[in-house]
């Protein structure tokens, strides 16, 4: 495959334990990941990157229930989970999403799948750690880098910091780095699923939008809470986590 969303998931999580797993709108979470990222149209496949953990195979049920592929490996490595998954179905572009995005937009996979296309980097992110260049909200967030930079990781990341988050080794290592922004600074929005707080946010939005199709998006979340100025406020102090 040459454009492959390789998305790690696992019912383990110390802020919010089983959270892929819970029911939103008589699905869960990690079914609303597939099901968003699978209208984008400039991706091959679809690789759920879980564990080895016997708590895990629900998560290979719903991979399989949502027709897409699946990886098992180590739990706290989750670089080398993505090396061998990628490895296994032979990816060329690695695009990393995470399982905690149910609100990810696939038209904005698919314009920075097109611009790493046009212009091939080392790394290329949509929500990159330095805040200053943010202008995407958290749980929009995407990467894509080339197999190359990921068996090199794989073979020389040495800390244990490196190996839990499969990117940071690329960001520290790598010369030509590209941060994809948006017209507009949305930053201060939080859409991603880590806290209580989020879970109360992304429900209320799924409530008013959800009936059954996926067929909202960021323009249309971000005018929503610009309106109901109340929920957006409600996670608004949430403290993020790293997620490359």
């Amino acid at each position: 495959m040459k454009n492959a969303v390789i998305m790690q998931a696992r019912t383990g999580s110390s802020r919010l334990p089983g959270k892929v797993l819970k029911v939103l709108k008589d699905k869960t979470v990690l079914e609303h990941d597939i099901m968003r990222i699978q209208q984008a149209r400039l991706i091959d496949g679809i690789i759920i990157a879980t564990t080895v953990n016997d708590e895990d195979d629900r998560i290979v049920e719903i991979a399989d229930k949502c027709g897409v592929y699946n990886f098992r490996g180590s739990q706290d490595d989750v670089l080398e989970r993505y090396y061998y998954a990628a490895k296994k179905f032979q990816v060329e572009n690695i695009i990393r999403i995470t399982s905690d995005c149910p609100l990810i937009d696939p038209h904005i996979i698919d314009e920075v799948v097109n611009c790493y296309n046009q212009n091939p980097v080392d790394i290329m992110t949509n929500v990159p750690n330095e805040w200053e260049e943010m202008s995407y909200p958290r749980g929009m967030d995407l990467e894509i880098f080339p197999f190359v930079w990921l068996e090199k990781a794989f073979n020389e990341a040495q800390s244990q910091y490196d190996r839990e988050h499969v990117s940071p080794y690329i960001y520290d290592h790598a010369r030509n780095r590209y941060y994809y922004k948006y017209s507009k600074n949305y930053s201060k929005y939080r859409l991603t699923l880590d806290t209580d707080e989020d879970w109360e946010v992304i429900s209320r939005i799924y409530d008013h939008f959800y009936k059954g199709k996926h067929d909202f998006y960021m323009e249309d979340i971000i005018g929503y809470l610009d309106i109901h100025k109340e929920i957006s406020v409600i996670n608004q102090k949430v403290e993020q986590q790293l997620k490359h």
